[in-house]
C-alpha cells in the first residue's frame, strides 16, 4: 500500500494516447480484470450487458460538459486572456447557477494570460462578455465576475462565445464532431468541464440490451472540474489535495442504491466520477447513501473502504494521476500496474476516447 506518486507510474507510448472517437460508440474494446484473482480477459464494449448479472444496479454520471474555454483580451493593452469557467464561488451547484439570469456572476477560473492576471484586471471575450479578476487564489486559479446583458445568463454567453475543452492531451483543436461525441448520450446537468468519460461508450442500443436482462440505471451527477487533467505535484501522495467538485445525488437514486446493498445485489459504478459521488455521499455512521447535493475533495487510496461500489467500469488513465490511484484502491496497486502494462502491449486506446476497462469481483 504505497503512498509515493512514483509507484503509481507506467510507460505508455503517445501514439495510444486516442486522439479522436472511434466511428460508433460501442466499437471500443473491453478489458474485464477480477479483482479476486488479478486475471483479465480482452472483450469488446459491446458485450458488456452479457458480462454483468441481472439484478446489478448501473449507476453513470449525467454532467453535461459545457464550452467553459474562454478566450479574449485586456482591456486597455489587449493582451491575449484565457479562461477555464470552473465552478460558481457561491455554493451552488454550477448547473444551478449557469442557468441563472444575472449581470454579475462571480466564478472560479483557470486563467492564463500572456503577462500574468492581477486582481482589477478587466477582460473582453466575444459575445458581450466582460469580466473582472477579483481575487488571485493560487495554483493558477482566479476569483472573476463575468458581466453579461441584463436578462441574459453566463450559459448562454458560453454557448456563443466559449470553446469545448478537450483534454490537454488531446492536440488537435476541436471539432464539430465533438461537441456531440464529447458527451454522453444521458448528459443532461450542464455544469462539467470533463467528459465522465467512462459514460462516451453507451448507446441507446447498449441500454435496450442491459434493461432486457434486468440490468436497470439510475444518475448522479458530479460536475467534473479541472482537477481530474492536473498533475499531481506532490510526491507524497498523503499531501495531495483534491480540487472540489460539486456533486447531486436525486432521492431516487439514493432509495435504489440502498435497496440494492440491502438485496445483495451489485452496484456497478460507470467511472470513477460516479465512485467519487457515491462514496462521498455515504452516511460515516450506517452506510447509506445520502441524497442531496454536496461537494467533494475526497482523494481515493488504497486502503480505502469501499461502502457502494461493487464494479467499476473506467477508461485508461495518465500515469502518475489520482485516476490510477482510486483504480488501484479497488483493484490492488500492483494487480492495476499488470493490468495497464497488458493493455499498452495488447494495442489498447488511451484516456478520454480511448477504451475501456470493467473491474468485476
Amino acid at each position: 500500500m504505497s503512498s509515493l506518486l512514483s509507484d503509481y507510474d507506467f510507460e505508455l507510448p503517445e501514439a495510444q494516447i486516442a486522439q479522436a472517437p472511434l466511428s460508433t460508440r460501442d466499437a471500443s474494446r473491453l478489458m474485464v480484470v477480477s479483482r479476486a484473482s488479478g486475471a483479465w480477459a480482452h472483450r469488446h464494449f459491446s458485450e458488456l450487458p452479457g458480462l454483468l448479472r441481472e439484478g446489478d444496479l448501473l449507476v453513470v454520471n449525467d454532467a453535461r460538459v459545457i464550452p467553459a474555454r474562454l478566450l479574449g483580451s485586456k482591456a486597455g493593452t489587449g493582451g491575449r486572456v484565457e479562461l477555464l469557467v470552473v465552478r460558481p464561488s457561491a455554493p451552488t451547484l454550477t448547473s444551478q447557477a449557469l442557468g441563472g439570469a444575472a449581470e454579475a456572476l462571480e466564478w472560479i477560473c483557470l486563467g492564463q494570460a500572456s503577462k500574468g492576471l492581477k486582481p482589477g484586471a478587466r477582460i473582453s471575450f466575444p459575445g458581450g462578455l466582460d469580466a473582472e479578476v477579483l481575487e488571485a487564489l493560487g495554483g493558477g486559479e482566479y476569483r472573476v465576475r463575468f458581466h453579461a446583458a441584463p436578462g441574459t445568463s453566463l450559459a448562454e454567453v458560453l454557448e456563443k462565445a466559449g470553446r469545448l475543452p478537450l483534454p490537454p492531451y488531446i492536440t488537435r483543436p476541436p471539432e464539430a464532431s465533438d461537441a456531440e461525441r464529447y458527451q454522453t448520450v444521458y448528459a443532461r446537468a450542464s455544469g462539467a468541464v470533463a467528459a465522465p468519460t467512462a459514460g462516451l461508450h453507451f448507446t441507446e442500443a447498449t441500454f435496450a440490451a442491459l434493461a432486457a436482462r434486468g440490468i436497470h440505471r439510475v444518475e448522479v451527477t458530479l460536475d467534473v472540474g479541472p482537477g481530474t487533467f492536473l498533475p499531481v505535484r506532490e510526491e507524497n501522495l498523503e499531501k495531495h489535495h483534491m480540487h472540489p467538485e460539486r456533486y447531486f445525488v436525486p432521492e431516487a437514486t439514493a432509495r435504489a442504491v440502498n435497496a440494492a446493498k440491502a438485496e445483495g445485489r451489485r452496484v456497478v459504478a460507470v467511472g470513477t466520477t460516479v465512485v467519487r459521488t457515491l462514496e462521498s455521499a455515504t452516511d460515516p455512521d450506517t452506510g447509506a447513501l445520502r441524497a442531496g447535493p454536496g461537494e467533494t475533495t475526497m482523494f481515493i487510496r488504497p486502503g480505502f473502504t469501499f461502502r457502494q461500489v461493487d464494479v467499476l467500469l473506467t477508461n485508461f488513465h495518465l500515469p502518475r494521476s489520482t485516476l490510477v490511484v482510486l483504480v488501484s484502491a479497488l483493484l490492488g496497486r500492483e494487480r492495476t500496474l499488470a493490468a495497464y502494462r497488458e493493455a499498452v502491449a495488447a494495442g489498447y486506446r488511451f484516456f478520454s476516447y480511448g477504451d475501456a476497462m470493467l473491474v468485476t469481483e
